[in-house]
């Protein structure tokens, strides 16, 4: 007699659909400056430091000549500049066939949506990370190089260097010959094998250096002012190398002309197939070079 008991086992399945692991939000957009106008562009201007000088005689007046007012002569000028984002559109999308949907226990609408959201909150980040060391357009239509004085590697323009006290003590310190005000929050974004290397330092994890205990939390402590954020989306020049940022959040401007939307609508061209739909309107740009440090780091562990 042929066994069929088999043929009357059960399958179940999930209600919810299981989201592979992946970055949900964005991580970085909270670290800079962001503004929300509907435009095609966004200047931002900036104002160069200026100095005073010596006042070497009384009631000191224009020269004689010009146009005879005789006001108080000015400094040598004050300079401005500019820097400014084009928006640009991005997007994503889906197709779910109606028969699809009738075949599952879960409607696939609404996984789908919520996993090209946060596609597109990752998206941000990108549009950051690159502008982070983009040339940074200009009010007078020549983009400005990433300034050559703003890097930190290992002394000959290599990424031998893995991270270290040292090294953030190095990029630290090009904060404070910038004159960067300490009041300003700053950001350290690395990759996971340079998290790994600074939980093997014994200053990040001792408590007679910190007061948070990195090892036993797992989370970075504020180390040496900097609030730390690792990231898988940092450019990768070659292997094992990794461009790694520290910045302030006026460092970086984020032009928002429209935030992430979706849409799910029926599309009569296709058979009733449903279309879901996201897009963002956003440009970004390096505001204030001396507020950014590239760090040209290993990305090794050794």
């Amino acid at each position: 007699m042929a066994i069929t008991i088999p043929s009357a086992y059960i399958e179940t399945f999930e209600r919810t659909v299981r989201q592979l692991a992946q970055q949900k939000n964005s991580r970085l957009r909270k670290c800079v400056t962001e503004i929300n106008n509907q435009s095609e562009k966004h200047n931002w201007d900036r104002l160069a430091a200026s100095a005073a000088r010596l006042k070497d005689a009384a009631r000191k007046v224009s020269p004689a000549g010009g146009d005879g007012s005789g006001a108080v002569d000015s400094t040598d000028g004050l300079t401005w500049s500019r820097r400014n984002t084009v928006i640009q559109t991005y997007d994503t999308g889906e197709i779910i066939e109606p028969e699809n949907i009738v075949q599952m226990l879960i409607d696939p609408k609404s996984a789908s949506t919520e996993n090209l959201v946060m596609n597109m909150q990752r998206t941000v980040d990108d549009i950051l990370i690159t502008a982070a060391l983009a040339d940074a357009k200009t009010g007078g239509g020549v983009d400005a190089a990433f300034p050559a004085g703003q890097v930190v590697d290992d002394g000959s323009a290599g990424y031998t260097a893995e991270i270290s006290l040292d090294f953030i003590l190095e990029v630290d310190e090009k904060f404070y010959e910038n004159d960067v005000d300490p009041d300003e929050p700053r950001y350290f974004v690395i990759g996971p094998k340079q998290r790994r290397k600074l939980l093997q330092l014994i200053e990040v994890t001792s408590s007679d250096f910190q007061a948070k205990q990195a090892l036993a939390t797992g989370y970075l402590p504020d180390f040496l002012g900097f609030n730390w954020i690792v990231s898988n989306r940092l450019n990768v020049p070659s292997a094992n190398q990794l461009d790694c940022l520290a910045f302030t959040k006026r460092a970086l401007g984020l032009h928002v002309a429209g935030d992430i939307q979706a849409k799910v609508g029926e599309r009569t061209d296709m058979s009733f197939a449903w279309q879901v739909y996201l897009m963002l309107h956003m440009a970004a740009v390096r505001v204030e070079d001396e507020h950014i440090v590239h760090c040209k780091l290993a990305d090794t562990v050794t």
